[in-house]
């Protein structure tokens, strides 16, 4: 099943003050989680296997780059208790682009996902996820809920990158 992200990415000079708000707007914690992601070389788009203590997944996803809120059609595979399995099929078929090493919080409000990230090599960042799986949410929908967020945080235009975390390292 497809899934429709509306999501931003932004620089996060204080950590301390996305955590605060979020928790005064009864976010649920999900825990922090120490996150691998390998990126492979693909045709299209991006594919990457996610490891960590709380996610393991494999993502392929196409976005069009670009600063401020942007659109994802993303495609999940959960390997389960084998990511090992899978990580060595894809080691032996793709060639490696880049490894992210990060540690993320997790939060929800509803349908929506915040991240808190501090990126080995980069700095801290935050994302918001408006997400919609299958046709649950409009896109427009998805938008107003992004827009609404990014106001709630106080994400200002310079705090917005056009890049993804692989794109970063490269």
């Amino acid at each position: 099943m497809d899934i429709l992200n509306i999501e931003i990415k932004a620089h996060c000079a204080n950590p301390d003050l996305i955590r605060r708000i979020l928790l005064e707007n009864k976010a649920v914690f999900k825990g922090e989680d120490h996150q691998i992601d390998t990126y492979f070389g693909v045709p299209s788009g991006r594919l990457k296997l996610r490891e960590g203590n709380i996610e393991n997944t494999l993502i392929f996803y196409d976005r069009i780059e670009a600063k401020g809120i942007k659109k994802s059609i993303v495609e999940l595979f959960h390997p389960h208790n084998d990511v090992e399995s899978l990580k060595k099929v894809l080691l032996k078929s793709m060639a490696v682009k880049v490894v992210v090493d990060k540690k993320r919080e997790i939060y929800f409000i509803d349908n929506v996902k915040f991240h808190i990230d501090e990126v080995k090599g980069l700095g801290h960042f935050m994302e918001i996820e408006a997400i919609s799986q299958g046709d649950q949410f409009s896109e427009e929908y998805l938008n107003k809920q992004c827009k609404y967020y990014i106001k709630l945080l106080k994400v200002g235009q310079d705090d917005f990158i056009d890049q993804s975390y692989s794109d970063l390292l490269m």
